[in-house]
C-alpha cells in the first residue's frame, strides 16, 4: 500500500494561527507521528510525504507528486480556524463522490477511529471541492483536527500526547481501511495462565486469581512535563511506545515516562534493554505487588482481567462525575457483576470510561444503546449492539471480557446477552494489555489506555 501523507501548509504558508501556535507546525508533527506509527507497526506500506520539514510546496506540486508516484491513498492533515468559538473535528472527501463510493467507505472507517482518540467534539463527515481532493487520481481524505483559534482546542494541540493520540487514530484508520498486516512484535505479550475450570460449570470461580505483580518500565522522571513529553517523542521515534504518568513523591509532582507494563519480569527486562539501547540510560523498573484486598492500602494497577474488584461503586461513580456530572451511576453494576464473574469490575469501568469518553458518547455509539464497551461498533453506519437496560449493557461488557480472559464455561446465573461472545477466541487475552489488537483493532496501545484511566481513578 502506497500512502501519500500531506501535512498542510509549510514554509512561507503558515496556515491558520492562534493561541501562540501555527497550523503548519501542528500538521507536520501529527503527520510525522503517523508515518512513524505505520512504518514501525505494519508491513507492506510505503509512505511519501509532501514535506518533512518547514518547506514551501504548492497544492499542485503536492497532487502532481502523489499522482506521479501512483499512490493508493492521499491523506491530508490540517487544523481549522473560524471565530474562536467553533470547536471540534471534521473530515472531508471530494464533493463529487457518492456516499457509496470506495472513498466514502474509507472515510467512514478513518473517521470512526480518529474520534475515538482525539478528545474533540465530533463535527461529522463532510464533502468539499478542495484541490487536494479534486485533483488526485487516488482516493483522498482531508482531516481538520480542531480549531487553532479556539482556546480549548488549542490547549490540546499544544500537548505532545494529544498529537500522538490524533496520529494514532489516523494510523488505526488507515490500517483498518487497507487491512494492513501488523509486524511481529519483538517483545512477547505478557501472559497469565487461565484459571482452572470450576468443578461445577454453572457457578462462577469461587477464588478468582489474585492480581499479579506488575513490572513497569520507567524511562525517566522529570519535574517539568515538557521534558517528559520530549522523552516520549524520542522513544516513539525509535519505535518504543511510551506515555507520561504523574507521581507524587515527598509532596512534589514528578512526570514519569512509562514505556510498558508487564506481568513477568523477563518481559520487563527485555523492554528495559530496548529502552537503554535507544540511548535512555536512566531507565529503571518499578515492581508492584498484587493483592486480594486493598483494605488500608492503595490499589495497584492490575495486569490480569480476572481478579477482585478493588474500588467501591461510589469511588467509580464519583470519579466519572468529576468530569461528566450527567454520567449514569453504573458503579454498583460493575462492582456486583464483576465480583460474580471474577472480573476486575473497576478496571472494566475504566474501559467503559475510555470507550464512551466519560459517558459523553462522542464516538459512533449513542447514549440510548446502553453499549458501554463499543460491542459490534465498527463505523458511523455500524453503531453496534443495543441493550435493553443499563444493567444488560454492563452484563454484556463483562461477559465479553470473560470470553477473552478465560476458557471456562460462562456461569449461568444470568442469560447470555453479549451477541459476540461466541465469536471471541476463548482465553486469547487474559491481560488488559492483551486486549490491544483484539478488542480494538489495530489498537496497539488500547490496553494501556484502559490502565491509564484506572490510574487516574486511583489517584482521584
Amino acid at each position: 500500500m502506497k500512502l501519500y501523507l500531506d501535512p498542510g501548509h509549510g514554509g512561507t504558508d503558515p496556515g491558520a494561527s492562534g493561541n501562540g501556535i501555527r497550523e503548519k507546525d501542528i500538521t507536520l508533527d501529527i503527520a510525522l507521528k503517523i508515518r512513524n506509527i505505520l512504518l514501525t507497526n505494519y508491513e507492506n506500506i510505503e509512505i511519501k510525504m509532501s514535506r518533512t520539514g518547514d518547506t514551501t510546496k504548492s497544492l499542485s506540486q503536492r497532487t502532481n507528486e502523489a499522482n506521479a508516484w501512483d499512490a493508493d491513498f492521499y491523506l491530508s492533515i490540517h487544523c481549522n480556524a473560524a471565530n474562536s468559538s467553533a470547536r471540534g473535528y471534521e473530515d472531508y472527501i471530494y464533493s463529487g463522490l457518492s456516499n457509496s463510493s470506495r472513498t466514502a467507505t474509507y472515510q467512514d472507517i478513518i473517521h470512526a477511529e480518529v474520534v475515538k482518540l482525539n478528545q474533540l467534539n465530533n463535527r461529522g463527515q463532510k464533502k468539499a471541492n478542495f484541490h487536494v481532493l479534486r485533483e488526485t487520481n487516488m482516493d483522498a481524505f482531508l482531516s481538520e483536527n480542531g480549531f487553532i483559534d479556539n482556546p480549548q482546542d488549542a490547549a490540546l494541540m499544544k500537548q505532545d500526547s494529544w498529537r500522538q493520540n490524533v496520529a494514532q487514530g489516523h494510523a488505526n484508520g488507515i490500517a483498518k481501511a487497507f487491512n494492513l498486516k501488523a509486524k511481529a512484535t519483538t517483545t512477547p505479550a505478557p501472559t497469565t495462565p487461565a484459571p482452572k475450570p470450576p468443578t461445577n460449570p454453572g457457578t462462577p470461580p469461587t477464588n478468582p486469581p489474585t492480581t499479579g505483580g506488575l513490572y513497569k518500565v520507567i524511562a525517566g522522571s522529570f519535574k517539568a512535563r515538557a521534558n517528559a513529553e520530549e522523552r516520549v517523542t524520542r522513544l516513539r521515534s525509535k519505535g518504543i511506545e511510551a506515555f507520561v504518568v504523574t507521581a507524587t513523591i515527598s509532596g512534589s509532582t514528578w512526570y514519569r515516562v512509562q514505556a510498558g507494563a508487564f506481568s513477568t519480569r523477563a518481559n520487563a527486562d527485555t523492554r528495559l534493554a530496548a529502552v537503554k539501547k535507544a540511548g535512555i540510560n536512566d531507565a529503571f523498573i518499578i515492581a508492584e505487588s498484587g493483592s486480594q484486598s486493598t483494605r488500608g492500602t492503595t490499589p495497584v494497577v492490575p495486569s490480569t482481567i480476572l481478579g477482585p474488584t478493588q474500588l467501591s461503586a461510589e469511588q467509580m461513580d464519583r470519579f466519572v462525575k468529576k468530569v461528566n456530572p450527567n454520567a449514569p451511576e453504573l458503579g454498583s453494576y460493575y462492582k456486583t457483576l464483576g465480583e460474580y464473574y471474577g472480573i476486575r469490575g473497576d478496571v472494566a469501568f475504566a474501559q467503559a470510561v475510555h470507550e464512551t469518553n466519560y459517558f459523553r458518547y462522542t464516538g459512533v455509539v449513542n447514549r440510548g444503546q446502553n453499549n458501554y464497551a463499543g460491542i459490534g461498533a465498527t463505523g458511523p453506519n455500524v453503531r453496534g449492539a443495543t441493550f435493553a437496560t443499563p444493567r444488560d449493557g454492563v452484563l454484556a461488557h463483562l461477559q465479553h471480557l470473560y470470553a477473552y480472559a478465560t476458557t471456562q464455561p460462562l456461569p449461568n446465573k444470568y442469560p447470555l446477552v453479549d451477541p459476540r461472545f461466541n465469536l471471541v477466541k476463548r482465553g486469547s487475552a487474559p491481560t488488559w494489555i492483551g486486549l490491544s489488537g483484539k478488542w480494538a483493532v489495530p489498537g496497539t496501545t488500547y490496553g494501556q489506555m484502559i490502565l491509564d484511566v484506572y490510574e487516574k481513578m486511583i489517584a482521584g
